[in-house]
This record gives C-alpha cells, structure tokens and sequence, in this order.
C-alpha cells in the first residue's frame, strides 16, 4: 500500500512541469503492479486549499477527479490523528503540520511508503519516499 500525497495529483493537472512525467510515471507504475493507493481527507483539502488561493478554483475538480479515480480509500482524520500530528510536528524540526497529518494517518494504517515530490518526508525514518 502507498499514500498519495497532493503534489501528484496537482502535477498531473496543473500547469506543464518537469515532474509531471515522473508523476506520470509514478502512477502508471503503481496500477500497473496491482498497487494499492490511498491518501486522506488532508489531502483533499490541501487541493482545495491550494487552487483558491492561487485563484484557479477551475482545476479545483480536476484534481480532485483525478485523486479520487486514482485511490482505492480515503482514510479519515479524528481527534487521535491530529493527537499524533501535534506529537510528530513538536518533536520533527521543518515538518509541516500537514506533513505530521499525513504521517500520522500512515502510522495509523502501517504505511511506509509515499508517493510525494516533498522531500521532508526522507527525514522521517521508517518512511520511504517514491518521487521517481
């Protein structure tokens, strides 16, 4: 099982980019090799986020469709993911609060692997990061 974070859906798109290919890639290789693909409800609103706040609520939907075709669940976020959200940031220099979600759900779930072009995740040991 591999976590879906949002730079690959916002790669395929938005805007043409050099990763876009690799996230192509990245995808292709998955569903080619029967993998199960999750991500959660973070993610979504990090999309939804992203795309208002840059004033392009039009690819708002396509992104959205594309994460949601690709995923097999999305996991959900309680009070005792945030719990160990807090936990990971404050103890985590750099981590972003979203990143400690993310690997919080992880955790929960016995995910080791993501599929992100954010590095911060190789600081986290246990964690292996797909980007390529």
């Amino acid at each position: 099982m591999i976590f879906v974070d949002s730079n690959i859906p916002m790669c395929l798109v938005g805007a043409p980019q050099p990763v876009r290919v690799d996230a192509q890639v990245l995808v292709e290789r998955c569903v080619a090799g029967g993998e199960r693909m999750v991500t959660d409800a973070e993610v979504l609103r990090e999309i939804l986020h992203r795309y208002s706040s840059i004033g392009r609520k039009e690819a708002i939907g396509p992104a959205l469709k594309v994460l949601l075709n690709l995923v097999d669940d999305v996991l959900p976020i309680d009070r005792n993911i945030v719990m160990r959200a807090s936990e990971i940031v404050q103890g985590s220099a750099g981590l972003s609060a979203r990143d400690a979600v993310h690997l919080a759900v992880m955790e929960r779930h016995r995910i080791t692997r993501i599929m992100s072009f954010d590095a911060d995740f190789d600081r986290r040991p246990g964690i292996t990061r797909s980007a390529e």
